[in-house]
């Protein structure tokens, strides 16, 4: 293609394009167009260099991505550089640095970074004094113009000199016992047992990666986590590493998005160590040791319910309206078998478990529980959600539901009203609309944003002597959203803004998977489940299906029945017995499945709804796999989850 063009070319000559080639020899760099040699220059010329690239750019095919290919260089020196001759010919890319000096940090101002640093300055605060950059003073130390001291410490004016990234990572990667593990007395003792837990010591540090999630240390005071961890869990066995430690380490991975303890081969140990005031963070083997001593204790239902205890007597506004949503977390794997549930986001029934969270009015956390096989909502708040709120609540304080209709059931909110239960909740079933004029415009505000409602208000009989009261929203389509409440004090506008708030749980949980791996695995250990728990039979299921199926066969012989009956000539056939023998069997066959059906739902009525899990499986066992709290009793009766 080229030697087309050109009729003879060197060995060895490097094509650029159809029109350009480049020749390498003894030093000596030779450029070549069909006219023959066009410009040459030695390789250390960088003049000639930039002269080469100015002359091609403007006076051939080459592009600057071609060239700057050829000659092993950024693309963006070709244009700059081509640019430039484009601009100012070959004067404008003579550039003489042999006198050329500092222009930033010089004079007063690199004797006065001198003296910051030999006072235990920071770079960082050194820079902001003399109004330059850090890299600058960086880049005045690495080329010895600036000196600074290598081994930090105490000065005899009692100033302290911070330790750099760099002397860190060095320091942590000289260590003998492994990297990071500078406190090598402590760790000899607590390899012995003879020290209960490595006390945290803060020294003066530049640049610390992971320092911002210090500022989150009141944080966690405030809301009882060490706390709650000494009065539940006491301490840990004797090591390096005890529980105020660990209970950290656990925090700040959460705010450092770090999802399990893997994850934390991946960060600087010694960095991680400094924001604990320890040599370095525990290393992913011995985390998982120390959850698991945590867990066999099995109180992390009773860590949880102190935390919660903790915020409802802070705050008893809390409990006045309670969300309760549940969250559906998949198990992917095919080593055991898990109990199935409909996973609404897949619109799928797979294996899965089911969390029940509790959040207070703020929309907040509270607590949580885990269901024992899939159980529903109805249940889930009969059995474990209202009598923790109960106790949580105290004084006969009467505490709002809202949750969406998979709790509808009017003779449970009878029950719970004479209990001090309230609800708010959507409308179950098939409804008429209301005429247009029960609707009027309400103002509100969410979350301090302005919103306008259509609502109406009236009060229905739901049972015989109870009463509930309805509110409706009029969206813009017409469609009429019924909310359901046995509150009959508040305004309706508030109803309608409380029960539309229950979304921010569908945020939180959207969040909480995308930001903290809310449905991770973090462990395959598994436990067995209560053989002796009643569960719904799955004979009654079956049965319903096939009495479902026999209808539906049915159904389809008397369309095609009542059809020919329709289409039945008179003339031919003057009455319904000579269709009968026209058609001979339909009748018959009708018959069969209506009896059929009626001994299906006889046997149906004597199944069992609930039987106990060791007869459902019929033999196969059946286990609830590891989450991230798994270890630390996540199935306990009273699973609670901290903010």
């Amino acid at each position: 293609m080229l030697q087309s063009c050109i009729p003879f070319l060197p060995k060895g000559t490097q094509i650029i394009n159809e029109h350009v080639a480049l020749y390498r020899h003894d030093g000596q760099l030779e450029f070549y167009t069909a006219s023959g040699p066009i410009f040459s220059c030695r390789e250390e010329d960088r003049f000639g260099l930039r002269l080469a690239q100015g002359i091609l750019i403007k006076d051939t095919t080459v592009t600057c991505a071609q060239l700057a290919k050829a000659l092993g260089i950024n693309r963006s020196t070709v244009y700059r550089n081509s640019q430039t001759y484009a601009r100012s010919g070959a004067a404008g890319l003579m550039m003489d640095r042999s006198n050329r000096g500092p222009y930033k940090l010089k004079g007063e101002k690199l004797k006065k970074v001198q003296s910051l640093l030999d006072q235990g300055s920071s770079v960082y605060a050194a820079a902001k004094a003399v109004s330059v950059s850090h890299a600058c003073i960086r880049d005045a130390i690495c080329k010895g113009r600036i000196k600074r001291r290598e081994q930090p410490g105490p000065r005899p004016d009692g100033a302290v000199v911070a330790k750099s990234p760099s002397q860190r990572s060095t320091e942590d990667n000289a260590c003998t016992l492994g990297i990071g593990t500078k406190r090598e007395a402590e760790r000899m003792l607590a390899s012995q047992g003879k020290l209960e837990e490595a006390a945290p010591a803060f020294s003066s540090h530049e640049s610390v990666r992971y320092a911002g999630v210090l500022l989150a240390l009141p944080a966690l005071a405030s809301q009882g986590l060490l706390d709650a961890g000494t009065a539940v869990y006491g301490r840990l066995k004797h090591g390096f590493y005890g529980l105020c430690s660990i209970l950290l380490t656990l925090s700040f991975m959460a705010l450092l998005r770090i999802k399990n303890p893997e994850q934390l081969k991946g960060r600087a140990p010694g960095e991680l160590g400094i924001i604990l005031g320890l040599d370095r963070v525990p290393e992913a083997k011995t985390l998982r040791e120390k959850i698991i001593e945590m867990g066999v204790r099995n109180k992390a239902g009773d860590f949880m319910g102190y935390l919660s205890r903790r915020w409802a007597d802070q705050d008893k506004d809390l409990l006045g309206f309670v969300y309760i949503d549940g969250h559906v977390r998949p198990y992917h794997g095919r080593k055991y078998t898990l109990p199935k549930t409909h996973v609404a986001r897949r619109r799928l029934c797979m294996s899965a478990t089911t969390d029940f969270w509790v959040n207070d009015s703020a929309c907040d956390p509270l607590f949580l529980v885990t269901a024992e096989a899939n159980d529903s909502l109805l249940s889930m708040l009969d059995s474990r959600i209202i009598p923790e709120l109960k106790k949580l609540a105290g004084n006969g304080r009467r505490v709002t539901l809202i949750f969406d209709r998979e709790g509808w059931s009017p003779a449970s909110f009878e029950r719970w009203f004479k209990e001090g239960i309230d609800v708010i909740t959507y409308r179950k079933g098939k409804y008429e609309p209301w005429p247009l004029e029960c609707f009027m415009e309400i103002e509100s505000r969410v979350r301090d944003k302005a919103v306008t409602y259509q609502l109406g208000d009236r009060s229905i009989l739901v049972r015989k002597g109870f009463w509930m009261r309805e509110v409706r929203r009029l969206c813009e389509n017409d469609h009429q959203t019924s909310v359901m409440t046995t509150r009959q004090d508040l305004d309706f506008e508030e109803i309608a803004r409380r029960m539309f708030l229950r979304w921010n749980q569908e945020n939180y949980f959207r969040y909480m998977r995308e930001e903290f791996a809310l449905d991770h695995l973090v462990t395959p250990d598994v436990e067995p489940a209560d053989v002796e728990r009643m569960v719904p039979n799955p004979e009654k299921k079956e049965k319903r299906k096939a009495i479902e199926k026999l209808k539906k066969e049915q159904g389809s012989l008397k369309i095609d029945y009542a059809d020919k009956v329709v289409a039945n000539d008179e003339k031919q056939r003057k009455t319904v017995r000579g269709l009968n023998i026209a058609n001979p069997g339909m009748k018959k066959q009708i018959s069969t499945l209506e009896k059929e059906i009626e001994k299906a739902n006889t046997e149906l009525k004597q199944i069992p709804a609930k039987v106990a899990v060791k007869q459902a499986l019929k033999g196969e066992e059946i286990r609830s796999p590891g989450n991230r709290t798994e270890t630390a009793d996540r199935y306990s009766k009273n699973g609670f989850l901290s903010r």
